[in-house]
């Protein structure tokens, strides 16, 4: 069986070289697209305390983090991983790479014979070093090649998907 599993912001966002106000996050947003063209399960993952919805102050938080390599309290409703040997993983590019919050659920949990497919949203560092981060933090995964999405572009990436998800299955 297969999962989408993702980390989303909602709030300010930094959007085509502004500051918008986002209602529901650009990860979220393409998670939905890829459960919806898979009809799989999906879950989210949120933090004990949400982020600040303010930009500035938000990313102060993950820099914070990133800095710290703090381990970011999380939960996720209803998630048996061991029922699911594919993974959709989505977060927002931070700070060229992982959230940290995103780092404390992978090191939480078995990936032993798991494949992980990481995409991303971002507004111009792509996947940064996302994925030698996730091959270095679950060793026993199969992690394959990962899709970035422009979170600006989020609602006209359905063709990116459709093709990232035809070439990865």
């Amino acid at each position: 069986m297969q999962a989408v599993i993702y980390f989303s912001r909602r709030g300010e966002n930094f959007v085509n070289g502004k500051i918008q106000e986002l209602t529901v996050g650009n990860t979220e947003a393409a998670a939905k697209k890829i459960a919806a063209e898979l009809g799989c399960d999906l879950f989210e993952i949120q933090p004990a305390e949400p982020y600040p919805k303010n930009y500035q102050e938000a990313t102060k938080v993950a820099e914070r983090e990133q800095q710290q390599q703090a381990i970011v309290a999380y939960s996720i409703l209803d998630l048996d991983l061991s029922q699911y040997q594919t993974i959709l993983l989505g977060y927002p590019n931070w700070w060229g790479g992982l959230p940290q919050i995103v780092r404390s659920f992978l090191t939480d949990n078995d990936w032993t014979g798991k494949t992980i497919y990481p995409f991303c949203t971002h507004e111009g560092s792509g996947l940064g070093s996302s994925e030698q981060e996730l091959r270095q933090l679950c060793p026993t995964a199969v992690v394959a090649v990962g899709l970035p999405i422009r979170g600006s572009r989020v609602d006209r990436a359905d063709k990116a998907i459709n093709n990232w998800l035809i070439n990865e299955k």
